[in-house]
């Protein structure tokens, strides 16, 4: 029973910094969209870098998988 408790609190754990990881990426990936190299991509492609780009996808996805993870109750 004791192990169970452990490994629900590892994966609350995990859970958590996967939520932390992804709003830290959401904002640096939205403070890339607003840099001058953006800027310069938006302006000849219209679109941002691809990195600004992948960093809000990552984080966005890194985000959501730790809020269902912390959200989800004990079996």
């Amino acid at each position: 029973m004791c192990l169970a408790r452990g490994k629900l609190a590892m994966n609350k754990a995990v859970s958590i910094a996967l939520l932390a990881g992804g709003i830290v990426l959401i904002v640096i990936g939205v403070n890339a969209m607003k840099s001058f190299s953006s800027d310069v991509s938006r302006f000849f492609t219209g679109s941002p870098t691809d990195k600004a780009v992948w960093m809000l996808i990552g984080g966005i996805v890194a985000a959501v998988i730790g809020l269902f993870g912390a959200m989800r109750g004990s079996k």
